[in-house]
């Protein structure tokens, strides 16, 4: 399995890895969600309902929420504490259920160390979940302010801004048995160098905790959030159980550009094997990415994966700073997954 901290993709790996086209029709089974492979097939947004949601936006909070976490908050560290703060106050101010799971686990160089998963749901009693989830901790690099705007202040002001823009959206949620939840993870980076005690503290022990408390047949589908922020990423079926889902947010995708929602889209260049699709029709069977949704797929949770192949450049490097974001993409990402989330969660019908 490829280590994180060897993860920058060169153009043959990746081409090499490329395995399968993503089927264009989906069986009963690809349509089954959780660990106890429950069958959900939402139907699609109408065209009305499409268009309604493609224009709820806010773009000044978005670029807000990315200025309030875009400081170096390495786990132990005052700024970290104030990231932490500002997600959880973020999403009470809107009236999301915010649990912080807070451990102590030790890490070399630094040695005892508090870490702090935020925990966020419109129903803490809700029967299943959809899980949005990313990263909100900074590398520690000595000497270096690294303030990892890709990894992962973007994908964390994402899931903010998710919450505000369809607060109205989003309240019968706090009501109904399939409900969404927004998982902040503490600890994914490594302090020293990446190895199976040295990395994705956060999920490695919420993974445990739930399995031990009988939380994760919750979970319809776990999906995980990282690296985003750079001009013209490519992301790809990772996992066959969850193609279905994965072609959902393809799904999305197109519509968007056919109804020429997307914002400097079709001049972008986005990606060599399609250069007007971010999500790619090719497919990965590997997980050899590691992240956090390892801990979860051991147990069998469903991943979507939504992390680009190859890495944006300023992976690890001084330079993933706010220059490096491009918010045209940045907007249409979140753009996508809005609406993914909104058909998964409110196209069940009387399945929810």
């Amino acid at each position: 399995m490829l280590q994180r901290s060897a993860r920058m993709w060169t153009l043959c790996v990746q081409t090499a890895l490329i395995a399968t086209f993503v089927q264009r029709s989906a069986s009963l089974q690809d349509n089954l969600v959780g660990r106890l492979q429950k069958s959900y097939n939402p139907s699609e947004l109408s065209e009305s309902r499409f268009l309604e949601y493609s224009n709820l936006s806010d773009k000044l909070h978005l670029r807000e929420a990315i200025n309030n976490i875009l400081i170096p908050r390495v786990v132990g560290t005052g700024n970290h504490s104030i990231v932490r703060q500002y997600i959880v106050q973020s999403l009470r101010d809107l009236g999301w259920d915010v649990e912080v799971d807070s451990f102590h686990d030790v890490a070399p160089i630094k040695g005892k160390l508090h870490f702090h998963n935020i925990i966020a749901t419109l129903n803490p009693k809700a029967e299943r979940y959809l899980v949005l989830a990313c990263h909100y901790d900074s590398k520690y690099m000595p000497g270096v302010e690294f303030l990892g705007a890709t990894d992962s202040a973007v994908p964390c002001a994402m899931l903010l801004n998710l919450a505000q823009v369809l607060q109205d959206q989003l309240q019968p949620l706090k009501e109904s048995k399939l409900s969404l939840m927004l998982l902040f993870f503490d600890g994914e980076e490594a302090f020293e160098e990446w190895g199976p005690d040295d990395s994705i503290y956060g999920a490695r022990h919420l993974a445990k905790r739930w399995q031990r408390e009988g939380k994760l047949d919750r979970i319809d589908l776990l999906v995980l959030l990282d690296l985003l922020g750079a001009p013209d990423p490519s992301f790809y079926s990772f996992f066959q159980n969850t193609e279905s889902w994965y072609m959902r947010l393809q799904s999305v995708e197109t519509r968007l550009a056919k109804m020429e929602l997307l914002e400097r889209y079709a001049s972008s260049g986005v990606a060599q094997y399609d250069p007007r699709r971010y999500f790619q029709s090719q497919a990965m069977r590997s997980s050899m990415i590691e992240d956090d949704h390892i801990p979860f797929l051991r147990r069998n949770v469903p991943i979507l994966h939504i992390i680009p192949v190859p890495f944006p450049s300023v992976w690890h490097k001084p330079d993933d700073n706010a220059s490096v974001i491009d918010y045209a993409t940045t907007d249409n990402l979140a753009l996508i997954i809005r609406l993914f989330a909104l058909e998964y969660l409110l196209g069940g019908g009387e399945d929810k």
